[in-house]
């Protein structure tokens, strides 16, 4: 059970220092890239969906 522990331990950590990573770069705008994704799935505002339908079209 220890080995099985250690190991989910270090995944939830692996997963938190991701997470971290992640918001760090979304929130001081590192790749912009990534804002924009945001914003195309709907994560931000709707405000894209309009220019993703017209240039679909």
């Amino acid at each position: 059970m220890r080995t099985v522990e250690r190991i989910i331990l270090k995944i939830i950590g692996i997963q938190v220092f991701f997470l971290a990573i992640g918001i760090f770069l979304h929130h001081f705008n590192v790749i912009p890239t990534i804002n924009q994704i945001t914003q195309y799935e709907g994560v931000m505002d709707s405000n894209f969906v309009e220019m993703l339908e017209t240039i679909s079209r």
